[in-house]
């Protein structure tokens, strides 16, 4: 059995305001530093084979206090890349309010290309096959991946046998972890979207 355990990145100025994507320069907010410091004091007991990060500043600043605490480097993998926005990269949610194409995106996922960007399928083919090396690779040890909330979503979707197009009832916090893990023969997901607090 390989676990892994999936972190959101901890939050920033352009979160629920902007589709920052693969738009370089976001960096963690005062908030997002301070969830930083907190999951690494949530994880720092367990024993980590390694840490994989998506090139993002914002997934990097996330796990960069956990690495010093286990005094691991992060290692850079672009299957955990942001899902490419496109021409979308940069918008603010209420720019995109009336964009029909933005609107299928989020009802009809599974087939609604991003202009000039990336399809949910694509990045989810993506995702799952980055996890799978990890698998191959990381036999009987327990491994964190820090992403993107849509690329988590794509991965819990995939093994939970959930539609893509049921993608938005799945919720990933900022700094949040899910766990999976993989065995031979299946998959089990043991959590989802914990940040250590109970809101309701």
């Amino acid at each position: 059995m390989t676990t892994i355990l999936l972190i959101r990145h901890a939050t920033n100025d352009t979160v629920g305001k902007t589709l920052a994507g693969r738009m370089p320069g976001v960096s963690l907010n005062e908030e997002g530093k301070a969830q930083a410091q907190k999951l690494a004091q949530r994880l720092s007991h367990l024993k980590l084979a390694a840490l994989y990060s998506s090139p993002m500043e914002r997934a990097i600043e996330t796990i960069e206090p956990l690495a010093n605490k286990l005094q691991l480097k992060p290692i850079i993998n672009e299957d955990f890349l942001e899902l490419n926005l496109g021409e979308w990269t940069g918008k603010t949610y209420k720019e995109m309010e009336q964009d029909k194409t933005f609107g299928l995106f989020n009802t009809y996922r599974s087939v609604t290309r991003i202009p000039g960007g990336e399809g949910m399928l694509e990045a989810q083919a993506r995702m799952v096959a980055g996890l799978q090396k990890l698998y191959a690779k990381h036999e009987a040890e327990t491994v964190a991946v820090v992403s993107h909330a849509d690329m988590i979503k794509a991965a819990v979707t995939y093994y939970a046998g959930i539609h893509l197009d049921l993608f938005q009832r799945i919720e990933i916090s900022p700094a949040s972890v899910s766990i999976l893990q993989m065995f031979e023969e299946t998959v089990r997901l043991t959590l989802i979207n914990d940040t250590g607090e109970i809101k309701v």
